[in-house]
């Protein structure tokens, strides 16, 4: 890290800078300082905390705060040394449930001002290390239609009778047709009170939908594949193509306008100006090694690295191939790496068009 240019986040509206610390336990461990006003000004600042109640008791002040569980570790530290280093500099104490407890982090001291340091001091921890967490759900656009599905099956059929020649092509890297669906974005989803709070923000999501469907399914056709690499002799991921059939940008709409909702709650991060709507049909991450699959481990990786295809013949004899149409009538809260009874991902939470 270039110390002259350091990492700064933004939480709560205060700028932090971050500061690597290497320690054994955790692959960097991370610290920071505060970036604003003067230190007078800061304890001033730190009388109000914005974020979480603090309390007054008998014995001076306590405020608690929801952290998940899995986060728990990064407080605490390598044999403790993070929070004893948060209490040391803030001078109040702070509880920690036992590891795989849901429950509140407790934050006590004689004075206020250090409970509001120590609670601003783990709010930039859990923040940090949120975002290593690998996403949990995913907010999709079911594209599983029983009509779709049969398109997409003829789709691979001849896909594999014409092109399983080329480099790469083999029936792996397909999709599941149970599991057609467009993501709009994912999410980090670390304990029940998080699913719930997610699922009720898609609630309010449903009033501007049906504004902007007009309080009806949306009539969509799935025509045409596109790649997504440079190089479509090195493809990584095919995918269909998805439109509203009047050639309206009510789905594009859609998408963003949930993307927006998500990212002003802080359940998601913004990672393009505009959703890029594609329904993957060939992904080399689905990719088995025939070798582990004979030993009971079908579906693990063959390498860590992903093995391209060539997708040329493919992008000409099938580029404006039509999957068929249907009415998109749902977006789903859906749980990663799950299936229910109809072979799509696990709902967590829905609402509907109409």
């Amino acid at each position: 890290m270039d110390v002259l240019r350091p990492t700064l986040i933004n939480i709560n509206g205060r700028i932090y800078r971050r500061n690597i610390v290497k320690e054994e336990h955790y692959e960097e461990e991370e610290d920071f300082s505060y970036m604003g006003p003067s230190e007078s000004e800061a304890l001033e600042e730190d009388e109000t905390c914005d974020s979480h109640f603090i309390e007054q008791t008998d014995k001076g002040y306590r405020c608690a705060i929801d952290v998940p569980s899995v986060l728990y570790k990064y407080i605490i530290g390598k044999k403790g040394e993070t929070r004893r280093r948060l209490e040391f500099d803030t001078k109040a104490s702070i509880s920690i449930p036992k590891q795989g407890i849901e429950g509140q982090i407790v934050i006590t001291a004689a004075q206020k001002a250090a409970v509001s340091s120590a609670v601003t001091r783990v709010e930039v921890l859990v923040e940090s290390f949120r975002k290593k967490q690998p996403f949990t759900h995913f907010l999709s656009l079911p594209l599983n239609d029983s009509k779709v599905q049969e398109g997409f099956q003829t789709f691979k059929d001849e896909v594999l009778r014409q092109c399983s020649q080329d480099h790469g092509v083999d029936e792996s890297i397909f999709q599941n047709p149970a599991k057609l669906h467009l993501t709009i974005g994912t999410l980090a989803l670390l304990n029940d009170t998080e699913v719930r709070k997610a699922c009720a923000h898609l609630q309010e999501c449903q009033s501007f939908i049906r504004d902007i469907t007009e309080g009806k399914a949306l009539p969509l056709e799935v025509t045409g594949i596109e790649y997504m690499n440079d190089d479509p002799a090195m493809v990584d991921v095919l995918y269909a193509k998805v439109s509203v059939k009047d050639g309206s940008d009510r789905l594009q709409m859609i998408a963003d306008r949930l993307v927006e909702h998500f990212v002003s709650v802080g359940l998601m991060v913004r990672e393009w100006d505009r959703v890029k709507l594609h329904g993957t049909v060939m992904n080399t991450l689905f990719r088995k090694d025939t070798t582990v699959e004979n030993r009971g481990g079908a579906g693990k990786p063959a390498t860590s690295e992903r093995e391209a295809f060539d997708a040329r013949s493919i992008l000409k004899k099938f580029g404006n191939y039509g999957f068929g149409e249907f009415e998109l009538n749902t977006v789903q809260l859906s749980q990663r790496y799950s299936t229910d009874c109809t072979g799509y991902y696990s709902s967590a939470g829905s609402i509907s068009f109409s």
